[in-house]
C-alpha cells in the first residue's frame, strides 16, 4: 500500500471526510521526504545485485575445479550485455576474481544479496541464477559440483531445487531455437520447455497459457527494474523473456502437430 493511500484512510477512520484530505495532503509530503531516501537504498540494491552476480559467479566457475576459457569468455560477454561502464567492468572483474579466491565466503556474499533486496524478491534473485546458470553452462553442460551449488545458492535465497531445474531446462530449451519453426522438437528438448514453464506434458491447453503469462509479466524487465534490477541489466532481462517465449513455441508448435497427426 502506498503512503498516500495509507494516510488517506488513516484520516477517513480518524477524521471523516476532512481527515481524509489532511491524511492525502500528509501522504504527499511523507512521499516527497522519503523519496530521496528510497531512492539511495535503491541505488544501493542495484550495487550489491551487480557486486553480487560477479561475485559469485567467480565461485561457481571453480566448483568444478577449474575456471574454464569457456567460462571467462561468457563472463566477458555478460560485460558487454551488460553495457558497462570502464570502471563498472574493473569492478565487475574484481568482483568476479573476489569470488574465485580460496578465502570467498559464498553464504556470506548471498546472504548480503538477499538482505539488499527489500521487497519482490523471487523474480528478480530468479533472473540472478538465471546469470548464474548462463555463466556455468558455458563449456555445453552443467557439471554436478555446479549444480549443486546452484542448489545451495537457491536455498540460501529463499529459493528451491525447483527453482534451478527450471532455469536450467529453460537454457537448454532456448539453445535450439535456430531450429525451423515447423519441425517437431526432440523429445528431451520438448520435456526441458514443459520443465522450463514449471509444467508436465499432461497439463492442458489453458494451463499452459496461465503458466507461460505468468512468467513474463513476473520477469517484464519494467516490474523488475521497479525491484531493484540494474538498468544496464535489462537485456538480460529481455533475453530471459526472449527463452520463456522459446519454450512456449515449442510446446505450443509440439500440440498443433500432435492435433494434425
Amino acid at each position: 500500500m502506498s503512503v498516500i493511500i495509507f494516510c488517506a484512510l488513516l484520516g477517513l477512520v480518524f477524521g471523516g471526510m476532512r481527515g481524509l484530505l489532511i491524511g492525502v495532503l500528509l501522504g504527499y509530503g511523507a512521499k516527497w521526504a522519503f523519496a530521496p531516501i528510497l531512492r539511495s537504498r535503491l541505488q544501493q540494491g542495484q550495487a550489491r545485485f551487480l557486486d553480487s552476480t560477479f561475485a559469485v559467479m567467480g565461485a561457481l566457475s571453480k566448483a568444478d575445479g577449474v575456471v574454464s576459457r569457456d567460462e571467462i569468455q561468457v563472463a566477458q560477454q555478460i560485460f558487454d550485455m551488460l553495457r558497462l561502464s570502464g570502471a563498472q567492468r574493473d569492478q565487475a572483474k574484481d568482483a568476479f576474481n573476489r569470488g574465485k579466491a580460496a578465502n570467498f565466503d559464498l553464504d556470506a556474499e548471498v546472504d548480503r544479496l538477499r538482505g539488499a533486496i527489500a521487497f519482490g524478491r523471487g523474480p528478480l534473485l530468479r533472473l540472478f541464477l538465471h546469470l548464474q546458470c548462463m555463466a556455468v553452462a558455458a563449456d555445453g553442460r552443467v557439471h554436478e559440483a555446479e549444480h549443486a551449488m546452484l542448489v545451495h545458492i537457491a536455498q540460501r535465497l529463499g529459493l528451491t531445487a525447483r527453482d534451478v531445474a527450471q532455469l536450467e531446462a529453460l537454457l537448454r530449451a532456448g539453445a535450439g531455437a535456430a531450429a525451423g519453426p515447423r519441425t517437431a522438437p526432440s523429445k528431451d528438448r520438448l520435456d526441458d520447455a514443459y520443465t522450463a514453464l514449471g509444467l508436465t506434458p499432461d497439463v492442458r491447453d489453458a494451463e499452459v497459457k496461465r503458466a507461460y503469462r505468468r512468467l513474463v509479466s513476473e520477469n517484464h524487465p519494467d516490474k523488475l527494474a521497479a525491484k531493484g534490477l540494474p538498468e544496464s541489466m535489462r537485456q538480460i532481462a529481455e533475453e530471459r523473456t526472449r527463452e520463456i517465449n522459446v519454450a512456449y513455441d515449442l510446446i505450443k508448435e509440439s500440440r498443433r502437430l500432435l492435433v494434425r497427426n
